[in-house]
C-alpha cells in the first residue's frame, strides 16, 4: 500500500476528510466523510486504475492497456492513460449515457479509443478480452487485481493518516470488493479495533451471497441501479480477502433508501454523489442504536450522478419512505363521482400526482390510475380506511412489480 502511496502522491487528489455536522447531531455520534466524490476524476477509480498501470513493464505499456467499463473505471483508466501517455482502448456499452462517453473522451484525449459494443457490460468485457488477446495488450480489472486493489487501499491510508481520533466504525460501499478489500487490509494492520462494515445494494448482494456460500457465486439477476456496486459477480482475489477481513459484516440497502440518501445530502450539504457514493451514509439508518457517542467515518466512493436521473431518484426515494402510493380506482361513470372522492377521500394534505381516465359509457364503471403524495407516512392508512368506508372500489399496485413498471 505504501508503494501505491508513493506512486499516487501527485497524481490522485488527497480528499478530505471532513467532519459532518447534520449527521453527527443526526445520530449523537461524530460522523467524518472521506470525500473521494472531490477526487480529479469524481471517484476513488484514479487510485487503482494509475497504480496497476504503473506497475507494469515499458514493453507492455507500449503495447496499450484496455479495459471494460461504463462508468467510474473507465474514467480513471482514462485519465490515468494521458498522465503516463499510454495508448488506452476503453469498451463500453452501447447504452452508455452520452455523458459518461463525453467523460472518458476528456479525461483521455488523444491516448484513449472508445470502442461501444453491445448492450451490456458483459457484452463490452468479452470484446475488451478478446481485442487483449489479438493485440497482446494489458487488461485492467475495475477491481479482482492485486496492484488494483493496493491503489483502492490508499483510500484507507489517508483516512488513517488524517484522523487524529479512534475510528471506531468504517463504512464503505461494496461491489467487486477492490475498494472493501484494500481499506479492509490496511485498517486490520493499523488499527484492528476498528469495526469494518461493508454495504451493498439490496438488489445485488453479490459479496454477502458469496461469503455465506462459502464460494464466488454469480446472480442470475441483479438491480443495477446503484450501478457503481452492482455486480453479478464479486472478484476471486477480492473474495479471499473480504472472506479474511470482514467477518460477513455486510449490510444491504433498498435501493429506494439510496436515493433518499443522495436528496438528502444534495439538500442538506451540497454534496452531489453517485448511488454507490451514497450507500455508506445510508448505512448509518441501520446503524443508529450502536454508534452513538461513537466516532463513524464513511467513505463517499463517487459523485459521477447524472443529473437526468434525478426524477427517478427523487420518485424512488417517495415510494421507499411511503410517500407516494398509486392506485387503479374504479370511479362510477357518472356526473360528480370524482368530485366526491376529492371531499370526502382525499385528506387536507393528500395531493394527486397522476390522474389517468378515459370514459367509457358502456361501463358502469371507468377505472383511473391515481398518484398520490402525502405529507407523512402515517396518512396512508387513513386514506385506505376513506376509501373502503366510501366503498371505493380500488387496487394498490406499488407493491405489483410487473403492473407497477407496465403503468407508471
Amino acid at each position: 500500500m505504501y508503494v501505491a502511496a508513493e506512486r499516487l502522491e501527485d497524481v490522485a487528489t488527497h480528499t478530505p476528510l471532513m467532519h459532518n455536522l447534520n449527521l453527527s447531531e443526526r445520530y449523537g455520534a461524530d460522523i467524518y466523510l472521506k470525500r473521494e466524490d472531490l477526487q480529479v476524476v469524481r471517484s476513488y477509480k484514479i487510485r487503482g486504475a494509475y497504480n496497476k498501470m504503473a506497475s507494469l513493464s515499458k514493453e507492455q505499456l507500449d503495447k496499450g492497456v484496455v479495459c471494460a467499463s461504463a462508468g467510474n473505471h473507465a474514467q480513471g483508466l482514462a485519465y490515468a492513460c494521458k498522465k503516463m501517455g499510454v495508448t488506452g482502448t476503453i469498451f463500453m456499452p452501447t447504452t452508455t449515457p452520452a455523458q459518461k462517453i463525453k467523460q472518458v473522451g476528456m479525461f483521455g484525449k488523444e491516448f484513449v479509443k472508445i470502442e461501444l459494443v453491445g448492450d451490456t457490460y458483459d457484452d463490452a468485457y468479452f470484446a475488451a478480452k478478446t481485442f487483449c488477446e489479438e493485440q497482446d495488450a494489458t487488461f485492467i480489472h475495475p477491481f479482482d487485481d492485486l496492484q488494483v486493489i493496493e491503489g483502492q487501499g490508499t483510500v484507507g491510508l489517508e483516512i488513517f493518516k488524517d484522523s487524529n481520533f479512534k475510528i471506531d466504525y468504517l463504512i464503505f460501499a461494496i461491489g467487486g470488493g477492490g475498494l472493501a478489500s484494500g481499506v479492509s487490509t490496511v485498517f486490520k494492520q493499523l488499527s484492528p479495533k476498528t469495526k469494518l462494515i461493508a454495504v451493498e445494494p439490496l438488489g445485488s448482494p453479490t459479496m454477502k451471497k458469496s461469503l455465506e456460500a462459502g464460494q464466488v457465486v454469480t446472480l442470475d439477476e441483479i438491480n443495477k441501479f446503484v450501478d457503481g456496486a452492482a455486480v453479478k459477480r464479486a472478484g476471486n482475489l477480492t473474495f479471499e480477502v473480504c472472506k479474511q477481513n470482514l467477518n460477513h459484516e455486510i449490510i444491504l440497502i433498498p435501493e429506494g433508501k439510496v436515493c433518499t440518501t443522495i436528496l438528502e445530502l444534495y439538500n442538506e450539504e451540497a454534496i452531489v454523489a453517485e448511488p454507490a457514493g451514497a450507500l455508506s451514509v445510508s448505512a448509518l439508518d441501520f446503524l443508529k442504536d450502536e454508534i452513538k457517542g461513537k466516532n463513524v467515518v464513511c467513505i463517499i466512493g463517487g459523485g459521477n450522478n447524472d443529473i437526468t436521473r434525478t426524477e427517478e431518484i427523487k420518485e424512488r426515494s417517495l415510494l421507499y419512505e411511503g410517500l407516494k402510493h398509486y392506485f387503479i380506482i374504479r370511479f362510477p361513470q357518472r356526473a360528480g363521482a370524482f368530485k366526491e372522492f376529492l371531499n370526502d377521500v382525499l385528506g387536507p394534505t393528500d395531493d394527486i400526482v397522476l390522474f389517468e381516465y378515459n370514459k367509457k359509457t358502456s361501463r358502469e364503471r371507468g377505472p383511473a390510475l391515481v398518484g398520490i403524495e402525502l405529507k407523512n407516512k402515517s396518512d396512508y392508512q387513513p386514506l385506505v380506511q376513506r376509501m373502503k368506508d366510501h366503498n371505493i372500489q380500488f387496487e394498490y399496485i406499488n407493491k405489483k412489480p410487473d403492473l407497477f413498471e407496465f403503468l407508471v
